[in-house]
Order: structure tokens, then sequence, then C-alpha cells
């Protein structure tokens, strides 16, 4: 097959300024969905994406398009926009030869637009800028030209005008995609087979799915292959491409984006970013870019009845298949019971495992106070704490991961954001003027972002402000772990890793918090705070009081003292063998710093 009439491409954004609408508009135009079947995020199969309105999972798909009298191939990814998927991204992007940059006309460029550009920059991509959304009341198109030549460099007349939403002008990307991104390298046949894994899934009758794009020499099924990463080997029963719908082939050429069905049985065997190629006269070197995704922020499942145990390992299991993204492994807790302890890419990640977790398998759980990384030096040895209560009381440094943080927002709410960066210890990096705003670069810890960084940002640029962040290094912090104490024994899940000058003010702030969500006992509770041995807050729930002396009436005071002697013993075994329940709430109190 001749590979010049072949363009890949992917289409990147911040979240919600129309990928998806655009995507489904490409498919319409190119007729590969039919106008019955089609419906809105057709590329997105999750019903959480649908709801929320966000791209989880990418999706390629394969659309002809006649051009110029012509038959053109044009392979679409559609990828995530949120930052917790950005290794995603990456290897999506590599897979392509051009990328179309969206931004809204409305909203104007934004913290990811900035993030994803820079990644298809990397990559050396062809990009075309579109402006979306043009006919809109509130579309500010010259202003947002302004910024995109300002910013990116973009000549007005490289940027097309589109509605992906009315399908105005939409014809015109199909035709810049073909005219500006390359055809992929012509590259030998002869080469030896290298395919790039950029996604992959779990299907029930046919194993681990991957989706790949073939770099060099060709792929036919039934020939022996091997995963270079993982060393895992195998002899696909059949090859093809997504169009939308998959669809079986003999052969797929260097150039080509397709799948290949590997009949492996777990996600791990086949990573994002590994390299596929054939034992007999393979290739010798992976492609490059490949690194094992690491969890960033870690925290416990419990299922509320210690019961459903079975069925959150169960469900953990199913989840892992079609998203080997997270890492989980049991964990106990003496106030929560049995339960699992679960690295994410990132907070939404988190969020969406969680929520999938509840709905897909009818689950009731308790999520403990989110956290990240940590590490420790003892001895001139180097250690990762994902939970602090494996922090040991005597290390010599502790290193915590610093990220860089991207923020835009309209100028009325620089100066309250810019207090909000000094109160969470961010490090002012640079500022740069917009047509529509200030875009703002801070480092800043991750401790301090997964806390309510996000809420408090909304809430002090009254939801204008948007933000993006990318992993920066592990840097040594002056910390300690601080412990909670509930009728005092102490509660791991509450357990956190805090700054030592701030450690007094968290603990004196959890403890006020806990007093309001834990709810009163027949006996008093007392809620303590302590680095070490040292208490550093106390609250105290008081107990219910019944009256026992309600009954008397008159008679000898004795009688009354007797009585009130024999409720505060028995007061006194209470507290001895009282056990407090925590409700979720509590958990929840304490994530927030307010």
């Amino acid at each position: 097959m001749d590979n010049s009439y072949l363009r890949n491409f992917c289409i990147i954004a911040h979240i919600d300024h129309g990928k998806s609408t655009l995507a489904d508009r490409l498919l319409e135009i190119t007729g590969v969905v039919a106008p019955r079947e089609m419906q809105e995020q057709f590329l997105d199969s999750n019903p959480i994406s649908r709801e929320r309105g966000i791209t989880i999972k990418l999706a390629p798909v394969r659309m002809p398009y006649e051009y110029q009298g012509q038959s053109y191939i044009l392979n679409l990814i559609d990828t995530p926009g949120h930052v917790d998927f950005s290794y995603e991204v990456s290897r999506a992007l590599a897979a392509c030869e051009g990328a179309v940059l969206l931004v809204d006309a409305v909203a104007g460029i934004q913290a990811q637009t900035l993030t994803v550009y820079r990644q298809a920059v990397a990559q050396n991509l062809t990009i075309i800028p579109v402006l979306n959304k043009i006919d809109l009341p509130g579309a500010r198109v010259e202003d947002v030209m302004l910024d995109l030549y300002e910013s990116f460099g973009f000549e007005p007349e490289e940027i097309l005008k589109i509605s992906a939403k009315s399908g105005e002008g939409v014809e015109n990307v199909l035709q810049a995609v073909i005219e500006r991104i390359p055809s992929p390298k012509l590259e030998a046949v002869e080469k030896p087979l290298q395919a790039l894994v950029f996604d992959s899934r779990f299907d029930q009758h046919r194993g681990v799915l991957a989706d790949i794009r073939v770099f060099g020499g060709r792929m036919v099924p039934q020939e022996k292959m091997v995963l270079m990463a993982s060393g895992s080997q195998f002899t696909p029963p059949e090859i093809g491409v997504y169009s939308p719908k998959p669809e079986q082939l003999l052969v797929l050429e260097a150039g080509e984006v397709g799948y290949v069905s590997t009949g492996l049985k777990s996600l791990k065997e086949v990573k994002v970013g590994d390299t596929i190629t054939t034992i007999l006269h393979g290739a010798t070197q992976p492609l490059p870019g490949y690194k094992e995704p690491k969890p960033m922020v870690f925290l416990g499942l419990y299922p509320t009845d210690n019961d459903a145990f079975l069925n959150l390992s169960e469900a953990l299991e199913k989840l892992h298949l079609n998203d080997a993204s997270f890492v989980y492994s049991p964990d106990f807790s003496s106030s929560l019971g049995k339960g699992f302890r679960v690295g994410f890419a990132g907070l939404l990640h988190a969020e969406i495992v969680q929520e999938r977790l509840e709905r897909e398998f009818n689950l009731d759980l308790i999520a403990s106070v989110p956290n990240v990384v940590y590490q420790y030096e003892l001895n001139g040895q180097r250690f990762d704490i994902e939970a602090a209560k494996d922090l040991p009381d005597k290390v010599d440094v502790i290193f915590e991961p610093w990220l860089i943080v991207e923020v835009f927002t309209p100028k009325d709410y620089l100066g309250s954001i810019m207090e909000l960066f000094d109160d969470r210890r961010g490090i002012f990096k640079n500022m740069k003027y917009l047509s529509e705003g200030v875009q703002l670069s801070y480092e800043l810890p991750m401790a301090e972002l997964i806390t309510d960084f996000f809420d408090k940002l909304k809430s002090v640029s009254s939801g204008y402000a948007s933000l993006d962040y990318e992993y920066q290094d592990m840097k040594p912090v002056k910390a300690v772990r601080l412990d909670i104490l509930i009728h005092h024994e102490r509660v791991d899940a509450l357990s956190q890793i805090v700054v030592e000058s701030q450690a007094d003010k968290v603990g004196r702030l959890v403890t006020k918090k806990l007093k309001e969500a834990i709810p009163r006992q027949l006996f008093e509770v007392a809620i303590q705070a302590a680095i070490g041995g040292r208490i550093v807050a106390r609250e105290t729930v008081k107990a219910f009081r019944k009256d026992v002396t309600a009954k008397l009436y008159g008679g000898d005071v004795t009688r009354r003292m007797k009585l009130l002697e024999k409720q505060k013993k028995g007061k006194k075994r209470m507290k001895q063998l009282g056990k407090v329940s925590i409700p979720q709430e509590a958990f929840l109190a304490v994530m927030s710093r307010e």
C-alpha cells in the first residue's frame, strides 16, 4: 500500500473546548457513522465520560476521505484532555505526525492548551490551530487569534475558524489535515517490525487488545511476536483497524494505525508505550519514550461492611483489566478493617475509579485521606512511603514531590490567586499578560495541591481560573507524621505527613473538625493530635447524659447520690470498653483545610 495517502493526527485541547464534538462532526462528514447511529460524544463509550463531558479513554478511528479526486485514509486519535492522563496523551501524540490544536473562542487559551501544545512540539508534530465555537454570542475571535499569535506564533491566516456544534468550517479541518500534515515517512517494509502500543484494553473473549501504530516493517496475523519491555510473547489471531467498529485486515504496514488481538490475559503484560516486534528477525531497539506509569496519589479504600471485602477485591481485579494505570495492594486499618491501598495517576483518576467501583459493582466505600508518595533517607538509603503511618519516628531527611503549575485567570482575580499560592508554599516563577487574562507559573508541593487546592482556586476566582500541572522533582522538606488518636487509639487512616512549622495548626484544625463530625456517645470521647509522643491538640466529645434520678420523688439525698455513683461507674466501664464508630464525613472533613 502507498502510505503517501495516509494521515495520522489527533485532536488536543483543554477540557470542554469541543474535542469530542469535533470528532463527531468528522465522523459524520467522512460517512463512517450513519446519521441514525450518531450520538453525542460518539467515541466516548464510558457512561461517566458522557455524564461529566470529559474524555477518559482515547479512541482511534480510521476515516476514508475524497479530496481533489484522490482517496485518502485519515487516522484520528481522540485524546483525553485532563492532566491525570498525560502519559497516555504523550503516547497517542507519538503515534501521529500532526495535531489539531482546538481553542475555545469564548474562553481563549487555558492551562491545558499550553501543556498539550508543549507535548505536541516536543514530539515534533505539525500543529493546525483551530478556533472553535465562533458562532456563540460571547466569541472573541480577534482577541483569541492575537493570543494564539503571541503565545505560540501562529499567523492569522493559518488559524481555522469553525463551529464543531453546527458543523460550520469543519470540512476545512479535513482539508488542512491533508495539505499540512505530512504522510508517514516512507520506511522500507523490509525493515524489522516496530509497532508502538498507544493504548490497550481487555476483551473477555479475545484477551488484551492493543491499539498500535506501525513504524517499521509489516504486521501479519499468526506470526510469533514479543513485547520488548515486558518480554511477553504471543501469536496474534487477528489484526485490523477501527472504522469505527473493528474491521479485520490481513496486513498492517509501516505508517498505519490499527489494533492487534494478543490473546494475553493481563493488561500488565501489554503496557502503553511498549514496542511490539517479531521473534524471528525482529527489531533490536524498542521505540523511544517508554516509561513505567508511576502512581502519584495514594488512598485507602475500605468497604463500609467488612463482609464486602471479597467483593471489593473482585471489583478491583475486574477494573484493573481495563485500566492498568492504577496499582493496589491489600491493607488493614485498625479502625476501618480490611481494605486496599490504591495508587492513582492523580485526583481525577482516583475519583473516577472510586465512582466506577461504587456504581458498576454496587459497593459502599470509605476512602481515607489521599496522600502523595514521600521518600525518606535513613543511613544513606532512600525509601518510598505510600501511607503516612509507614513513616518511622526517626529519619535523616524527608523528600516530597513538587510540581510546576500553570494558571490562567482573568486579571481581577490575580491578587487573591497569588495569595493562595503564598499560603500553600508556592514559589513564583513567571507571569505573562494576555488579551483576556494572565498566565501564572508557580512551583508547588504536590501535597498542597491534593488537599482542596482546586476548590479554593475555583472559589477565589469565581470559577474562571484554569489550572494545569506537571511533575518536577523530589525536594527535601522539614516534615513530621501527625497521628490522630480517637479514644486513645491511633486511627491509621487519619495519619498524615505535614510540614513541621504547620503541624500544631493542622492538629488543632483536624481535632476541631473531628469533634463536629463524630457523633456523641454514651461516654466521653477524647480526640487528640500527636507528633511522636507529644500531644499537640485535644478536643473532647461530651457524653450523652441520661437523667437517672428522674424517677425519684422526695426521700433521702443518699438515694440520689447512690444512683449517680452507679451511673458514674457504668460510664467508667463503658469508657474502657467503648468503641467509637467513625463516619465517612470525618474522613472528608480532614481533607479540606478550612
